[in-house]
């Protein structure tokens, strides 16, 4: 199965460098092809590529997501037999619908050996505003149909400027992982595995809930090493179906999750979670975990239960992302607290 990436973005974003920056980081080693849909200029970074062994189909005539369309179709069927690689990167023309191009993906899938591995937009930071008022047909499609949005051009920017720049395109699309800590801090593994983590913190804090809540019923004779297979059966060697008297853990407790690029100084954060361990104002909450960047340029991750935490230095991620899990959250109210409202 020949994996596909879509790498958009607007005129001038940095598409190409992100994709220079995957090939060195991530898919060396692994056979691809770019197909490149540059509208109505000449492929320019033919060059470059070619040295990094890999083979380019320019469409130069037009644009893969208007008049080339069923051209598209011929073309990718075409890579396919002559070269059969691991993974095809297509980077559609600066000014190309996202949508159109994925709906193009999608109609060559039903009857080959190919899936989409996600779908990138790049977009410059310092300016999204401009370029959705004056662009929005364009350039708002690419973000919308977007898994993951890699913003470029932040490391000079200021915070309150980032952060705006990131709610505008939150409106637009709330569901991808918004990339915001500069390229050159990150290796490229982490921008791809950010379409996957999205939600995986939630994901993981709701699984932690779940098995905390299950500890306490006190009804099952199961050995709680054997809890996992548990859970999967639904039956108790004590005749009990606990599916049927007991709530799932997504019932019983929500998460309030954020993705925010805020930099926090370690004696603020301290105090947020010294006020989120030992306080009843925000809901009952049950755990609480994330990783930010710092106001001195390095990176926190911490970690809190109920009258506890811990925080650490950590590694840089995408972005800032913080989760809290419990019941009745407040979230204005938390929302506030981690100084995001």
């Amino acid at each position: 199965m020949t994996k596909i990436n879509v790498i958009s973005g607007f005129l001038g974003a940095g598409k190409t460098t992100l994709i220079k920056k995957l090939l060195s980081e991530v898919f060396a080693g692994q056979k691809i092809v770019l197909i490149e849909n540059e509208f109505g200029e000449i492929g320019i970074d033919g060059g470059f590529l070619k040295e990094a062994g890999v083979e380019i189909t320019e469409m130069n005539s037009g644009c893969i997501c208007c008049s080339l369309v069923g051209d598209f179709g011929k073309a990718l069927k075409e890579v396919l037999e002559k070269f059969a690689p691991d993974r095809i990167i297509i980077e559609p023309s600066g000014v190309g619908k996202l949508s159109d191009v994925t709906k193009a993906i999608e109609g060559v899938a039903k009857d080959t050996e190919v899936e989409l591995d996600g779908s990138i937009t790049v977009a410059d930071a310092t300016k999204c505003k401009i370029y959705m008022k004056n662009f929005g047909e364009f350039f708002n499609n690419q973000v919308e149909c977007a898994d993951t949005i890699v913003l470029s051009r932040t490391q000079n920017m200021k915070e309150e400027k980032l952060e705006a720049a990131v709610k505008l395109l939150q409106e637009h699309n709330s569901r991808a992982a918004i990339i915001t800590t500069p390229w050159d801090e990150l290796d490229g593994s982490i921008i791809l595995k950010a379409m996957d983590e999205k939600n995986s913190m939630a994901e993981e804090l709701l699984r932690e809930a779940h098995e905390h809540e299950h500890h306490h019923d006190g009804e099952c004779c199961h050995d709680h090493e054997h809890e996992h297979e548990h859970h999967h059966d639904g039956e108790c060697c004590c005749g009990h179906d606990h599916e049927h008297h007991h709530h799932h853990a997504d019932e019983v407790f929500t998460s309030w999750g954020k993705e925010t690029p805020h930099k926090y100084a370690e004696e603020d954060l301290k105090q947020i979670l010294e006020v989120l361990a030992n306080e009843t104002g925000y809901g009952v909450i049950l755990r609480a975990k994330g990783i930010v960047a710092g106001t001195d340029g390095s990176w926190i991750q911490f970690d809190l239960v109920p009258g506890e935490y811990e925080i650490r230095k950590g590694s840089p991620d995408y972005t800032g992302r913080l989760c809290v899990i419990g019941s009745q959250l407040k979230e204005e109210e938390l929302a506030k607290l981690f100084q995001l409202a």
